[in-house]
């Protein structure tokens, strides 16, 4: 099972919460992170793009890098592992992107992808005028088909004259192009995952629960039977919060500290934005679930080093999980445990050799 880290581009990570570590995101920290992955053999780092916060006591991710910019520095820094960016398609013209591709491409050839995203929160767009009406609901995956096309006819052939009801290209041309470059959506929807079937190559789907490692194995199936309406290879990589400490109970204190410092006025702000949103099986309305959205209701696995390896490996066995995406609670103390502590214990990573 391939293994990869959400790189904390926004400040404070993943946990909104007044008691759990605060920090800024910098350069700095995210070189770090992703060096250290990439030292201890993990495949891949990916990066978010948030456009505005959540306010709050905690200010929510109204700190933010912007994601080519920082993955193209990454690439300059690292060896092997591979790097992936998120184009937030509202604000960049698909050629753009392409064309950054290629650019980050010549950085770290081969290692380059790219993670496509709708635009959910009216707030990040709206204040800049890009906003195209609550019908961007609806029509959300039918613009973002459009723009991945463009950027396929880009990278395979360098031209594109693709002419549709939101794009007109006309002999646009991009070159040098990027090689091998990878699209990731993380739609989990019933018309996202028909997106993601045709035309990423990696879905990318919340964990549910708290130490319920295969309660996701439902978003494989349905990606499995949207698949074989398309006959493309997809693999699928889920989500996961890891909150590790010397033993289960101390871990567990950590979780339940952050759950009680929960930042209610940042999570009302993320409830009011996804309320837009009216699909059911959409994961936005899984993340802004306002019970538990103290770490976005992402699925979370608190324990031991022991125990988080032991549920890794439970994800694994869940058919066609081709891998797990990780946040912790704290990056750097958390990817050094997960290197030096985790993974040697993990039978799916028995392959990996750290550098």
């Amino acid at each position: 099972m391939e293994v990869g880290v959400f790189i904390p581009i926004g400040n404070n990570g993943w946990l909104i919460s007044e008691t759990a570590p605060q920090y800024m995101p910098s350069f700095a920290l995210n070189k770090k992170v992703t060096q250290a992955a990439d030292r201890y053999g993990l495949d891949f780092a990916l990066s978010m793009i948030k456009l505005r916060g959540f306010g709050g006591k905690t200010q929510f991710w109204e700190h933010n890098l912007e994601s080519f910019t920082l993955m193209a520095g990454l690439a300059a820094v690292t060896d092997r592992i591979k790097l992936f960016a998120t184009a937030a398609t509202l604000t960049m013209p698909p050629a753009i992107v392409a064309r950054m591709a290629a650019t980050i491409d010549s950085i770290a050839p081969g290692r380059f992808g790219i993670n496509l995203i709708t635009g959910w929160a009216e707030a990040e767009y709206s204040q800049m005028g890009l906003w195209p009406g609550d019908k961007h609901y609806k029509d959300r995956y039918n613009y973002l088909a459009e723009y991945a096309q463009i950027l396929r006819d880009l990278f395979d052939t360098g031209v594109s004259d693709f002419k549709g009801d939101y794009f007109t290209m006309t002999d646009c041309r991009v070159s040098p192009r990027a090689t091998d470059t990878k699209l990731i959506c993380a739609g989990s929807s019933t018309e996202g995952l028909a997106f993601t079937a045709q035309y990423a190559d990696y879905s990318f789907a919340l964990g549910k629960g708290t130490n319920t490692p295969t309660a996701f194995a439902d978003v494989n199936e349905r990606l499995r039977a949207a698949r074989e309406k398309t006959g493309r290879d997809v693999s699928a990589y889920i989500l996961f919060m890891v909150i590790a400490d010397e033993t289960d109970e101390a871990a567990m204190a950590k979780w339940e500290r952050y759950r009680d410092g929960v930042d209610k006025e940042a999570v009302a702000w993320l409830v009011g934005q996804a309320s837009g949103n009216t699909s059911e099986d959409t994961n936005t309305k899984q993340l802004a679930a306002e019970k538990a959205a103290v770490n976005l209701n992402m699925g979370t696995l608190v324990g031991s080093h022991a125990s988080i390896a032991r549920m890794l490996d439970e994800v694994a066995t869940v058919p066609d999980t081709a891998g797990v995406l990780l946040t912790f609670d704290d990056f750097e103390q958390g990817i050094e445990d997960f290197g030096r502590r985790i993974q040697p214990l993990m039978t799916c990573r028995a392959h990996v050799t750290s550098a």
